[in-house]
């Protein structure tokens, strides 16, 4: 009996806690990464102490655990047991979502920017994910096939520089990076840079449609629509193109070229420091919101019936720290109606963590550049993640990383 007892209790699985009491919820990610890497499937216990994960017990991976920083635990057979129990009952808000291959993750990201440049490269090299680097020829050359999930760097789309023409145009970075693009643009065969990233949007538009999972932040999600609503138009300033605007441009917009926003307006005027209107207006929202109130709130979705967005939602907690970007947070009149509101900041009433899906794959849209620093400028130091290593507002990042490696679910009706 001693025996028996002795092997019901015997160790068989790892726990990963992903709620308050985790000591590292940023490398737990890295953790659950590198042991798909290692053809270990993981279960991803949705809403379980904070989106938990859960695998078979070696002492290699507690190795790995314990060298990253990361809490677990050791539970026996009929301890797992019990809590797939619990999650399957159909009055818990629960689920189980099983992961069994690592996604291959490229970063669309001019080659001469460093990690710290960008939230998403940041915390992909905090965690110790692999990822690779591509740009405007890699996409047009079709790379983009070789991968499974792209995160689009703090890009303009429009050709426009980012709108910094008024406030940079006199920097050595800046004219540096005009010529670099005119002289890449030229290079690939196009007359202009806005020509050039429409033909990228379009591929990287194909890749979603095909079955891609595509993550971006700040300006690149905005400027990416206006720049498919916008194909075949120039919108663009000769201060960016060195000719005229199209002075019909607005009323030519095609937005059901979009994939989240619709009935914008593009900013014509090349001094202010907007693509469109999409981005709520900066200077309004300050007077209204001062950095000690600025949260926006995750919503409470149903994981037996829409384990998508609950996936993408799973943190420690449902309140997360705002933070500015040169794309904040999104106009809600503007948001397309089946788009999925998965974060918003309820007292402004605007959208701030957005999905949809498009084709065969998807898209996830997260308004600001670093949630971890709140109004990050221009030649500001880089975030030091070892600081923030249970950051909620990068927890999100991290979800949409391994989003691609469920098994897909369809959302129930």
């Amino acid at each position: 009996m001693i025996l028996a007892i002795a092997f019901q209790l015997k160790a068989t699985k790892i726990l990963i806690p992903m709620d308050l009491t985790q000591k590292n919820h940023l490398k737990a990610y890295g953790i659950a990464y590198w042991l798909l890497e290692q053809e270990v499937e993981v279960s991803w216990l949705l809403n379980y102490q904070g989106g938990s994960f859960m695998f078979q017990h070696l002492e290699a991976i507690e190795k790995e655990c314990k060298l990253r920083g990361v809490s677990y635990q050791v539970i026996a057979d009929a301890q797992s047991t019990a809590i797939l129990n619990e999650i399957t009952d159909p009055s818990k808000n629960m689920d189980v979502i099983k992961m069994e291959k690592a996604p291959k993750i490229a970063v669309y990201s001019p080659p001469n920017m460093q990690p710290w440049d960008d939230a998403v490269t940041l915390v992909l090299t905090y965690a110790q994910i692999p990822y690779d680097i591509i740009y405007d020829k890699e996409v047009l050359d079709d790379e983009l096939l070789k991968y499974d999930w792209l995160h689009l760097h703090h890009e303009d789309f429009t050709g426009q520089y980012g709108k910094f023409w008024a406030n940079y145009r006199t920097q050595p970075w800046y004219i540096e990076q005009q010529r670099v693009m005119e002289e890449m643009a030229k290079m690939l065969g196009y007359s202009k840079v806005s020509e050039l990233k429409l033909a990228v949007t379009l591929k990287i538009r194909d890749f979603v449609l095909g079955g891609g999972f595509l993550f971006a932040m700040c300006s690149a999600t905005d400027s990416y629509d206006v720049s498919l609503a916008a194909a075949g138009i120039d919108i663009c300033h000769p201060q960016f193109d060195h000719d005229p605007i199209d002075p019909q441009a607005q009323s030519k917009l095609n937005f059901d070229n979009c994939f989240a926003f619709q009935n914008f307006k593009i900013s014509q005027n090349p001094y202010e420091y907007e693509i469109s209107n999409i981005d709520v207006n900066p200077y309004i929202r300050q007077q209204k919101m001062q950095e000690k109130d600025d949260f926006f709130t995750l919503f409470d979705f149903s994981a037996k019936w829409d384990p998508v967005p609950t996936m993408l939602c799973q943190n420690h907690t449902q309140i997360i720290k705002g933070f500015y970007g040169q794309t904040t947070a999104y106009e809600k009149s503007l948001v397309k109606k089946d788009v999925l509101i998965m974060g918003e900041t309820k007292i402004l009433n605007e959208a701030r963590y957005i999905h949809g899906e498009y084709g065969k794959g998807t898209w996830t849209f997260y308004g600001g550049h670093d949630p971890e620093d709140y109004r990050h400028l221009v030649g500001d130091p880089p975030t030091d993640l070892s600081l923030t290593p249970n950051s909620p507002g990068y927890r999100l990042i991290l979800n949409n990383v391994l989003f691609p490696a469920a098994k897909k679910k369809k959302r129930k009706t």
